[in-house]
């Protein structure tokens, strides 16, 4: 007799991030797993968030009471109305040797969450993993997102479903309902290396989502204010202000160089504000952090 080993390749990596869609929008992508090896191959495809044995191993501390170097939820956000955010076809079949098939992954959010994931694995012969995809979806309400710097709230939120009213109570929204503008915080960390010529860099991506949703072409306008403290404490922005049509990004650049009379026992922490214009005003407070690190 022969031995033979089952070969596959795949698409995609190891992560397959769905970006950013509207709520309540849906969206696919295609996974394709190549049998590179001489005999048939028999599949089976599995989703981490239908694990039967997923509520034993969830019986551990929450994540939000662990830091996030330790954090190794697989499932994330959940859909309310009880329906899988991410699922997949075909769930089983048989791929023939050289021969390719295609797997059909829908994203279904049903409400806004940065935190959508879940991981699909190809199972060969029932057993045997042949690949792992980290899948990763957002959802927003609002036709437009910002993205970067250092994460400030926790990856998990509670399924329990809050009004604005309940969110005005909290303090989410700072501003008259009316004037709909929501205030939020990023942090841009800028290390620069002691004795380099190149300045510490960071980025901030300001992003128009493209949806069947969305029947006006009103495009997005953002701005980032720069006051005096910032060229003080010796920041530069590159493209703080512009528009976006729909399905466009724009990048804000930061660099910073310290000045010569920076005081390393007082690194500058200096805001800024960003304001970004769809459907509805949202601000960001920027804060931007730097400091001085020696040479590796």
């Amino acid at each position: 007799g022969h031995g033979v080993v089952p070969s596959t390749e795949c698409s995609v990596g190891e992560v397959l991030d769905m970006g950013y869609v509207m709520a309540r929008d849906t969206v696919t992508a295609t996974v394709q797993v190549r049998n590179t090896s001489s005999l048939a191959l028999p599949f089976s495809v599995q989703l981490e968030s239908l694990s039967p044995t997923r509520d034993r191993d969830r019986q551990k501390i929450p994540s939000f009471l662990t830091s996030s170097l330790q954090r190794t939820e697989i499932v994330g956000t959940q859909n309310y109305n009880g329906f899988s955010v991410f699922s997949v076809s075909p769930t089983e079949g048989k791929i023939e040797a050289g021969m390719s098939q295609d797997f059909v992954v829908t994203f279904s959010p049903d409400h806004e969450s940065l935190y959508y994931s879940d991981r699909l694995k190809v199972l060969l012969f029932g057993k045997h993993t042949a690949h792992e995809i980290q899948l990763r979806g957002a959802a927003r309400d609002h036709p437009m997102f910002v993205e970067g710097g250092v994460p400030l709230d926790v990856p998990v939120e509670s399924l329990a479903v809050t009004s604005a009213r309940e969110a005005l109570e909290r303090g989410k929204t700072i501003f008259p309902e009316s004037e709909k503008i929501n205030i939020m915080s990023l942090l841009l960390l800028l290390e620069f290396v002691e004795g380099s010529a190149e300045a510490a860099r960071a980025e901030i991506t300001v992003g128009a989502i493209k949806s069947p949703q969305l029947v006006a072409k009103k495009a997005v306008e953002f701005s980032l204010d720069s006051g005096p403290e910032l060229q003080r404490a010796g920041f530069e922005l590159d493209g703080a202000r512009g528009a976006l049509e729909r399905g466009q990004l724009k990048r804000i650049g930061v660099s910073w160089v310290p000045p010569a009379d920076l005081q390393t026992s007082d690194p500058p922490l200096v805001s800024a504000l960003l304001t970004v214009k769809g459907d509805i005003t949202e601000s960001y407070q920027v804060l931007l952090m730097a400091r001085v690190v020696a040479a590796a």
